[in-house]
């Protein structure tokens, strides 16, 4: 029996490491079984409820290695969603690949923090050159890009915007009504004005409207390559021209979208995106990385030199005069997980080429799900996906006020989700609630997904049934 106090690294920690990770796959198993559904049946009252056998959780005496792993392994898969599960399809929530948890395993066992040198000497060059590749894929025709790893879409984006204000302390940002909740955030925790939002064509910003709203102020407009409600991508060869008309500097959000970079087919929707002055990227959606796993690529390297900060015990002077590289300034974070190490290897495993197939995949598979949705009378489609994100609800809305018809279709997302049969997702478009499937499963098919547009057919059936004063007369 493995001591619950044993060590990962070291000489022998792969051997406790050989005892214990199969005791975590058998609970894996066991729990998915036992869900054997996308979720958990009964909401959040039984999901707590499930965690009354491993009571207390925080023991005076400890339970031992094996069992605690073994009961919460299995605890967790029972009464989780799983991405891997073709109807867990709510948002950019993505299944990893098995390769990205297995290096998961190996930077875990050795921990390297990654805010200084000495703590993370080949973990932090590895990092180097695959940011490195990373901002070459961004911007090919650059001689000098960098990129720094992130949490994700929010922290880049926070990035993009300390850049432009360390340019810039007087910069506004401009966004469309389109953009991610965290451009509006960011400007918030930087100090600056609350962003000017600009109308859209759909899910797109108006090119017209954007000119229009670029004063003598100097700004930083933000675009957006994979928005969250659609997957739509601003036209961003225009925004670029705009941007370079007025004098403004320009961040591109592709946390979504911008893998598509990896596919010759998808490449044409980011015309323009290596033009801007920095990109956020997401591993963790296309990318197939456990969360987290953010990028945030700059045209100009020097750009990142923003990060800058001193701390004598992490990267005193004399030490990178003497040749140590300095992480500090790699992130706002000081400590920090290896996080490109397990992205490395994935790419290494795939090749650009590898991946840029994955994510043509899923789009190739949203487009056919929509054709599914369009031939089906009882669904009514919002419209042709551009990248993966599909838009859908039932036709029997279009019998209901329209206060009633969004009701319904909130009330058909968490009947589904109570079952744990699905987990959709919920975007307001046009004044109408509807559903929306997030499809980010490299190896599913559109066959895999029509039992789910019936399943929400029928549940649309019943919901009405419950409510028919709801329905407009006719």
């Amino acid at each position: 029996m493995c001591e619950p106090d044993s060590l990962a690294g070291g000489r022998s920690g792969h051997e406790r490491l050989a005892e214990l990770i199969p005791v975590v796959l058998d609970g894996l198993a066991a729990g998915a079984a036992e869900r054997d559904a996308a979720g958990p049946a009964g909401g959040p009252a039984a999901v707590a409820a499930a965690l009354t056998g491993v009571e207390p959780l925080v023991p005076a005496e400890g339970v031992g290695a094996e069992r605690a792993l073994a009961e919460l392994s299995r605890l967790l898969a029972a009464n989780s969603v799983d991405p891997a599960e073709p109807w867990c399809a709510a948002h950019l929530h993505c299944p990893p690949l098995a390769v990205a948890v297995a290096a998961d395993v190996a930077a875990s066992a050795l921990n390297p923090s990654m805010d200084s040198w000495d703590q993370a000497p080949v973990a932090s060059e590895l990092e180097r050159e695959f940011v490195a590749a990373i901002a070459r894929l961004c911007y090919p025709q650059e001689t000098a890009p960098d990129a720094v790893v992130t949490t994700g879409g929010t922290e880049s984006n926070l990035l993009g915007l300390l850049l432009a204000r360390e340019r810039n302390p007087a910069v506004r940002p401009v966004c469309g009504v389109n953009a991610h909740h965290s451009v509006a955030r960011a400007a918030w925790l930087l100090g600056l004005p609350a962003p000017i939002v600009v109308d859209c064509a759909g899910e797109r910003i108006r090119p017209d409207a954007l000119e229009e709203a670029l004063t003598a102020e100097p700004a930083v407009v933000v675009a957006t390559a994979g928005t969250t409600n659609t997957g739509e991508i601003d036209p961003l060869r225009e925004i670029t021209e705009i941007c370079r008309r007025r004098g403004a500097r320009l961040h591109v959000d592709a946390a979504y979208g911008g893998l598509a970079l990896c596919s010759p087919a998808l490449r044409p929707l980011l015309d323009g995106l290596g033009e801007a002055d920095s990109v956020a990227l997401d591993m963790h959606k296309f990318g197939w990385q456990p969360i987290s796993a953010g990028l945030l690529a700059a045209r100009v390297a020097s750009d990142l030199s923003a990060l800058t900060v001193r701390a004598e015990y992490l990267n005193a002077d004399d030490d990178t005069e003497a040749g140590l590289p300095d992480l500090l300034g790699r992130s706002i974070r000081t400590s920090r997980r290896p996080d490109a190490f397990r992205m490395a290897v994935t790419m290494r495993a795939l090749g650009v080429d590898g991946m840029g197939a994955l994510v043509e995949r899923c789009c190739r598979t949203a487009a056919e799900v929509a054709e599914a949705i369009d031939a089906h009378t009882a669904l009514r489609l919002w419209g042709r996906p551009v990248l993966s994100t599909v838009l859908f609800r039932p036709s029997i809305a279009g019998e209901l006020t329209p206060q009633a018809a969004d009701a319904l279709v909130a009330r058909v997302r968490r009947a589904l989700l109570e079952t744990g049969a699905a987990i959709v997702g919920r975007a307001t478009l046009d004044g109408q609630l509807w559903l929306k499937l997030t499809l980010l499963h490299p190896h599913a098919t559109a066959a895999d997904y029509l039992g789910l547009l019936d399943a929400t057919v029928a549940s649309a059936g019943a919901e009405a049934v419950r409510s028919p004063e709801d329905v407009v007369a006719s």
